[in-house]
């Protein structure tokens, strides 16, 4: 069975770090194709240890913060 996840891509230094928020795998590359194949192995190899059971999806929102917001 195929399913479909979501990849969030940031760019550090040189290379781009990948990351699935569906299951929290973490993978990089020096290239957006790299990094997003990196991503989907690592998922695979994730999952066939830690099956996901009943296909339940976290909710993925986004939100807005004010510019220059202090830590």
């Amino acid at each position: 069975m195929m399913r479909v996840f979501t990849a969030i891509l940031h760019k550090e230094e040189d290379v781009y770090v990948a990351e699935c928020p569906e299951v929290g795998t973490v993978s990089q590359g020096r290239t957006v194709e790299e990094a997003v194949a990196n991503l989907k192995e690592a998922t695979e190899l994730y999952l066939e240890e830690f099956p996901l059971d009943g296909g339940q999806r976290p909710i993925i929102t986004m939100f807005e913060v004010a510019a220059g917001a202090g830590a």
